[in-house]
């Protein structure tokens, strides 16, 4: 009776040790999960397993892709710094070995067996008596080894072996989530600083141009003035090749602007149609200079928006535009307008050399430009669609294009709000 009583207490403390191992299992899953920083990841581990296997520390042991070679990336109760320092050979040390065959390996009389990595020890003052150690798999590939040194009672067995392997596979996936994460956040950076770069040019640029463009505007219009017939000509086109300058300048000072979201917005209720007559008076000319015709399909019914004028006109100049630079001569755009319930709908329609299906979206991204930039016919920056829809987007609106095809045209849809 003795007997079955002390075998039901050892039963039941071996039930007891066994749920609370599952149970910090499970926490350490969960904290896995809601963390990424991956420093902090390296040492929940590391103390995890100390703790469940009841040992005196824990290491991990990640691979280098780099420089092919494992290295010791947080070990508990070590300098991390002083253990990175010592490269771990993979064809010639126990984590090698296990990270080559994706085996875990029990060692009770370490310093006896020749495949324990004895420098490690001698760099840290650190002397292993007993390893466990187990690979961190990924997907289909192994990360790096975890290990587990000095069990304090008895020796590692079949039962460390699973409950460390249950860490490992959990610290594979989390440690991959925070690197992934660490890139990411180190792309972006970058991404922000090019950015920057790039919007400090434009700033500069558009700034630093506009005094010699004066210049050359004001010698310009002085010469109109008391030009022969002769030099007439030649006067015209520095005029009109200035005024084109100005116009870039313009364009890249407003990207600036929208990109700072310092582009100041005067809302003010006005007709749509009003807008639109404004913008196509802007165009009018340079649609003149190709015979394209402006065909207009609205209502002369007032439909009211909450907008600033002078902006929104700008976003439309910049779709007529885009649609004059697109199209063939003697070629149609059509200006339309209807109101959609508590919205008015706007189009800009041509007959150009229309719009990849794939690149629909892309034609707003700034700079962006459909044809080969060493084989150009159209010209222009590339940002006079990503400025109309920055202002129309601004203002609470909506735009987006649409085309059958190349040579099939495109259609450019705005919707704003009526009031």
């Amino acid at each position: 009776m003795h007997m079955i009583t002390l075998l039901k207490s050892g039963q039941l403390k071996d039930l007891e040790g066994r749920n609370k191992s599952l149970l910090r299992l499970v926490e350490l899953s969960v904290t896995l999960n809601s963390t990424l920083d991956l420093d902090e990841l390296l040492q929940r581990i590391t103390a995890t397993a100390t703790e469940l296997l009841e040992c005196e520390a824990a290491s991990i042991l990640l691979y280098d892709e780099h420089n092919p070679r494992l290295y010791f990336a947080a070990s508990t109760g070590s300098d991390p710094a002083q253990l990175a320092e010592i490269p771990v050979p993979i064809d010639s040390s126990l984590a090698g070995t296990i990270f080559r065959t994706s085996q875990p390996i029990i060692l009770n009389n370490a310093e006896q067996d020749p495949r324990h990595y004895s420098q490690v020890s001698e760099h840290i003052k650190f002397k292993i008596k007993s390893l466990l150690g187990v690979p961190m798999p990924i997907k289909d590939r192994t990360m790096g080894v975890l290990e587990a040194v000095n069990k304090r009672e008895g020796e590692f067995d079949g039962g460390d072996v699973a409950i460390l392997s249950v860490i490992a596979a959990h610290a594979a996936i989390a440690i991959n989530n925070a690197r992934l994460l660490r890139a990411t956040q180190q792309a972006l950076e970058k991404v922000k600083v090019t950015n920057q770069i790039k919007s400090n040019f434009l700033s500069l640029a558009s700034h630093e141009l506009r005094t010699p463009l004066s210049v050359i505007m004001g010698y310009a219009s002085f010469l109109q003035d008391g030009a022969s017939d002769e030099t007439t000509d030649h006067v015209n086109h520095v005029m009109g090749a200035a005024a084109q300058m100005r116009s870039i300048l313009d364009q890249m000072n407003n990207l600036t602007l929208l990109q700072a979201d310092e582009m100041e917005m005067r809302q003010t209720k006005v007709p749509i149609q009003s807008v639109l007559n404004y913008a196509l008076d802007e165009i009018k000319y340079a649609a003149a200079r190709r015979d394209m015709r402006l065909v207009l399909d609205y209502q002369d019914e007032p439909i009211y928006v909450n907008v600033d004028p002078e902006k929104t006109a700008l976003a439309f100049v910049n779709l007529l535009n885009n649609a004059i630079r697109f199209s063939a001569a003697e070629t149609e755009i059509t200006v339309g307008a209807a109101r959609q319930e508590k919205q008015v709908l706007v189009w800009v329609q041509d007959h150009g050399i229309g719009i990849p299906t794939d690149k629909l979206q892309k034609v707003f991204e700034e700079f962006y430009q459909i044809e080969p930039p060493h084989t150009r016919h159209y010209g222009g920056l590339g940002i006079g669609l990503t400025i109309a829809k920055g202002l129309i987007e601004s203002q609470g609106g909506r735009i987006w294009a649409e085309s059958a095809g190349e040579g099939k045209g495109s259609t450019f849809s705005v919707t704003l709000r009526t009031v």
